[in-house]
C-alpha cells in the first residue's frame, strides 16, 4: 500500500522505494551516521545492503503498520534522510537519520513535526514512544524541542558498542496538541 507523500516548508516525504537505494545509500552508509542507531543494524555495512535491506524490510511493509519515508529537499533530487513510524515498535514508534552533511539546519525537526501531525491526526496514534542512545544529542534535542516528555533510561545496544543506556521518551496526543498550540502562538 503506498504511502502518502508529506510535504513541508523545505522537504518533501515520500514513501521509500527501491529507486531511492543509491542517494540512501550515499547518505547512510556512513559510521557517524550509523554508530547511535540500534545494533541491529550491521556495520561495517554491507556493500549492496541498503537496496536489500528496502526489497526486503521496507517495500513489503509499506503502509501496513509501518512507514518509511525519504527525506527529500525540494531543491534537490535524492534522498538526504529517512524517518520510520512503526504502529508496534518494541520501546519505539519512529526513528530516523539524516545524512551528515544536512546536520544542523533544522530538516530533521522539520520532518519529524510533519511525521508526527501524520501519526495523531491522520493514523489515530494516541500516544507515541521514542529511544536514542544517551550520548546522542542531536535526537535528544529534536525530541525536547517537539514537545516529547523524557520518561527515563535502559540498557541498549547500538551500532557503537560503547553505547550502552538509552534514553526514553514519550508523546500523546494531547502533550503533542498543546505543543502545536503553543508554538502557533508564538508566530
Amino acid at each position: 500500500m503506498p504511502i502518502p507523500t508529506l510535504v513541508t516548508e523545505r522537504l518533501i516525504l515520500r514513501g521509500v522505494t527501491e529507486a531511492d537505494a543509491d542517494s540512501y545509500e550515499r547518505h547512510f552508509v556512513d559510521y557517524d551516521v550509523i554508530r547511535h542507531l540500534s545494533a541491529e543494524v550491521p556495520w561495517p555495512y554491507p556493500t549492496g545492503g541498503v537496496r536489500a535491506f528496502i526489497c526486503a524490510a521496507i517495500v513489503p511493509v509499506q503502509g501496513h503498520d509501518r512507514w518509511v519515508w525519504g527525506l527529500h529537499r525540494k531543491d534537490v533530487d535524492g534522498v538526504i534522510g529517512a524517518i520510520d513510524l512503526r504502529r508496534d515498535g518494541e520501546r519505539k514508534n519512529r526513528g530516523f537519520w539524516l545524512g551528515r552533511e544536512f546536520w544542523g539546519r533544522g530538516y530533521m525537526t522539520e520532518a519529524v513535526i510533519r511525521v508526527n501531525d501524520f501519526a495523531f491526526n491522520e493514523l489515530g496514534f494516541e500516544r507515541l514512544l521514542f529511544a536514542n542512545a544517551v550520548s546522542n544529542e542531536r535526537s535528544r534535542n529534536i525530541k525536547l524541542k517537539t514537545g516529547a516528555r523524557f520518561i527515563g533510561v535502559a540498557p541498549g545496544k547500538f551500532v557503537d558498542a560503547g553505547y550502552t543506556q538509552q534514553e526514553m521518551w514519550a508523546l500523546t496526543k494531547e502533550q503533542w496538541l498543546a505543543w502545536k498550540s503553543r508554538i502557533s502562538e508564538q508566530r
